[in-house]
């Protein structure tokens, strides 16, 4: 028989707030993270709009001397773990720290890094090389530093699946709780690739919104005159927790994960199966998982990334897997229009988001919905957060390379 994991912590560095407290009340308002292009000159780009961590504050959580070799995405990643952890209620010096794990993913990981030590090395010579290049860069290092930094000593692993990583971490440490190789798991996704090379690679591919002089509004998922995403950054975790071990310790607990699939499109190297037919699929395959029949879903945490392509396939594909009559009653959100696409941390903040939902029993809003497209005629929920008991939520990443992952979540009952 299955282990039984629930939902016990939340942690978030989002462009709409710092924590995860912050970062729900914001959404739930309909306010924007989005705006002008700042960390770096944008005349040479078409888009001009991005999803910025603002004042984010890395000596709350790290010292001078260890700032110094990490990149801004781990940072995150240690800042979100600690949310979590305060969240969680966890003393962890009382916890076995071979039976707590740590599974981050970044789809990207330290491209800063790699951009300015390659500028030195062309100035300046080899010899210049920053020793801490390698341990910055490499996307491990996320749930690396947060095993040094709260001394966990159990399973230990990274995901990079662009888009899909946050929602792939969790899903895997969903099992790794199942399989009892761990009590509990620090789980999700991180990103801060907002460089003149990552933002410019996506400038290039024209995959970027260029809705330059509505900045605030240029994310919107679903809507007809969608045109492209917003690039973004953060970090989303949660800390999964097999369910005795959390009553045991009185923990509060925000939901039970219950479903996890995972397909790939094997179509193209970034656009989505036009029929959807991968992305149905893994919908269904959670689902199965989860043992729930598609009418039981009340919700649906959409990829929607507000690109053309991406928000018809995405209702294509939810429509194909829950039948069409029983998609139509399904509320259906984006939070992409809020804070833009975080890349690989998305899944994570997704995540993160669904428990709150489901805890709250508050629909978070798809804003910016102004204008409806024929193609998607589901409930996006928009601009207004909506009161609803969910019972069940689903939630989707779709990333580059075909990947496709879903993870389930249901309402706790004993």
């Amino acid at each position: 028989m299955k282990r039984r994991v629930v939902v016990t912590g939340v942690g978030m560095i989002t462009p709409v707030g710092k924590t995860a407290e912050e970062t729900w009340r914001n959404i739930i308002d309909g306010k924007s993270g989005t705006g002008r292009l700042s960390q770096i000159e944008s005349a040479q780009f078409n888009s001009k709009v991005a999803a910025e961590v603002k004042d984010f504050d890395p000596t709350q959580y790290l010292s001078p001397k260890e700032l110094k070799k990490t990149d801004r995405f781990v940072q995150f990643a240690v800042g979100a773990a600690q949310d979590a952890v305060n969240d969680s209620a966890i003393d962890i010096s009382k916890e076995d720290p071979y039976r707590f794990g740590v599974l981050v993913g970044s789809g990207i990981g330290g491209l800063r890094v790699i951009e300015e030590q390659h500028r030195i090395y062309l100035e300046k010579g080899a010899s210049r090389i920053s020793p801490f290049l390698i341990p910055m860069l490499i996307v491990n290092m996320a749930p690396g530093t947060i095993s040094i930094r709260f001394k966990i000593r159990g399973p230990n692993n990274c995901v990079a699946t662009a888009c899909a990583t946050g929602s792939n971490a969790v899903g895997d440490a969903f099992r790794i709780i199942q399989r009892d190789e761990a009590d509990m798991m620090i789980a999700g996704g991180t990103e801060s690739c907002i460089t003149p090379l990552g933002f410019g690679g996506f400038d290039a591919m024209k995959a970027l919104s260029t809705r330059n002089d509505e900045a605030e509004s240029a994310s919107r998922p679903f809507d007809k005159t969608r045109d492209g995403f917003v690039m973004g950054e953060g970090c989303g975790l949660i800390i999964l927790e097999e369910l005795e071990h959390a009553k045991k310790r009185g923990a509060k607990i925000y939901c039970e994960m219950v479903g996890y699939g995972m397909t790939s499109d094997a179509t193209h190297i970034t656009a989505p199966d036009p029929k959807g037919e991968g992305a149905a699929r893994c919908m269904v395959n959670a689902l199965v998982d989860a043992g729930i029949k598609p009418e039981e879903v009340t919700y649906i945490n959409a990829h929607g990334t507000s690109t053309p392509l991406n928000d018809k396939v995405e209702t294509i594909a939810i429509k194909k897997a829950l039948g069409e009559d029983v998609a139509k009653k399904v509320m259906v959100s984006s939070i992409k229009g809020h804070m833009g696409h975080l890349l690989g941390a998305a899944g994570g903040v997704e995540a993160a988001v669904c428990a709150l939902a489901i805890h709250q029993e508050i629909v978070p809003p798809t804003i910016n919905y102004r204008n409806p497209d024929p193609e998607c005629e589901l409930d996006y929920v928009p601009n207004e957060a909506r009161k609803a008991r969910i019972r069940v939520a689903l939630s989707n990443s779709l990333g580059f390379g075909g990947h496709n992952a879903c993870i389930g979540f249901k309402a706790f009952q004993e």
